[in-house]
């Protein structure tokens, strides 16, 4: 995270934003490209929020209740940056301005930092159920805010726009079984491991099955997540697409490789993710 500094202008501030989410924000950055000037910028600061609360709470060097003590901060430093104070980091000029041009409620900022406070300690989930409000806010609340800066009427957008994210985490979820059994978290819930007789993160006939069935999950919240494509404004469209293919994409390439997660990290290409981009950019224009 950049050191505290004199507050910058909205103007320096976004383009900061900028290049963080070009640097970091890899499967989103494909979509952001996408946008309009004015949403493109706005994006990049409220993913750059995002990005630099899950660094909080991912930080090696760093004990459980340091980590708390730095998310206490940072909530703090949201809620006054919210409030028209601007802190002393670089993000905070931007991201305050985007909140505030796209009516970005704020509850979805606060629920993105208790997901964060949750995940501090080794986790075991219980059951389904309590991986969702998992994903609900380490994920859903992302596209709640995504959609605010996108543009929508309809009523059902929040909505489809939580189900939306609940599908890319599970993916994510998926796909990066080993790197978080490695850090002691099992997001796979009790329950379904139960169910399947899968004792423990090894590969198996269970163990596959079991992820064959969360998969199955995983689609399903992406199918009823594509009628959003519709709901949002023409312009931001094509970036939607973009994202939801190159998800929906990577679980179907998860399933492709039967569920073998453990002896590989399964991801697109480079250049499979552009042509993802160039199809949707396409595909947007023959729909205006």
């Amino acid at each position: 995270m950049a050191n505290a500094a004199t507050p910058l202008t909205v103007a320096d501030s976004y383009r900061w934003c900028a290049d963080e989410a070009r640097r970091e924000a890899r499967n989103f950055y494909y979509a952001f490209r996408l946008l309009p000037p004015d949403k493109h910028r706005a994006i990049c600061a409220v993913y750059t929020f995002f990005r630099l609360s899950d660094d909080l709470a991912d930080d090696p060097g760093r004990t459980a209740d340091q980590k708390r003590a730095a998310l206490a901060q940072w909530r703090h430093d949201t809620h006054a940056a919210l409030a028209g104070e601007v802190p002393g980091h670089p993000l905070w000029p931007a991201f305050a301005d985007a909140a505030q041009r796209f009516a970005i409620p704020h509850h979805v900022f606060e629920d993105m930092i208790d997901g964060m406070v949750s995940d501090l300690e080794p986790r075991r989930i219980a059951t389904f159920d309590e991986l969702y409000r998992y994903c609900y806010q380490v994920a859903s609340v992302v596209g709640i805010s995504v959609i605010h800066i996108f543009g929508f009427t309809d009523p059902r957008a929040p909505l489809l726009a939580e189900k939306c994210g609940i599908a890319f985490q599970l993916t994510n979820i998926l796909r990066d079984v080993q790197e978080d059994f490695e850090r002691s978290r099992v997001y796979l819930p009790q329950q379904d491991l139960e169910q399947f007789g899968v004792a423990t993160i090894e590969d198996s006939p269970a163990f596959r099955e079991l992820l064959r069935m969360e998969g199955t999950r995983a689609r399903a919240y992406f199918d009823e997540a594509w009628p959003l494509l519709g709901m949002i404004h023409p312009t931001s469209r094509a970036s939607l697409q973009a994202l939801m293919e190159i998800y929906s994409t990577l679980l179907q390439r998860i399933a492709q490789k039967d569920y073998d997660v453990l002896s590989q990290r399964i991801r697109l290409s480079g250049a499979e993710k552009t042509w993802v981009m160039v199809k949707s950019l396409l595909s947007s224009w023959m729909r205006a």
